[in-house]
């Protein structure tokens, strides 16, 4: 993954963190920052799997 990309994703996923951290909280689930470094991982991921998509669709279209 593109590291400037990259960080643009971390950004993205930091805003949302607190909103997803209260809603696992709302449920009775308590998380630390170790164990939602993993979801984050997995939101990035799929980030720039949709970011690829959305390239690889603009270019078809071309």
């Amino acid at each position: 993954m593109d590291q400037e990309r990259s960080m643009k994703f971390m950004q993205i996923a930091m805003t949302h963190l607190p909103e997803a951290k209260q809603m696992m909280e709302d449920k009775g689930v308590e998380l630390s920052m170790e164990d939602i470094q993993p979801i984050v991982n997995i939101l990035m991921n799929v980030m720039n799997d949709a970011y690829e998509l959305g390239r690889s669709e603009a270019s078809e279209e071309k």
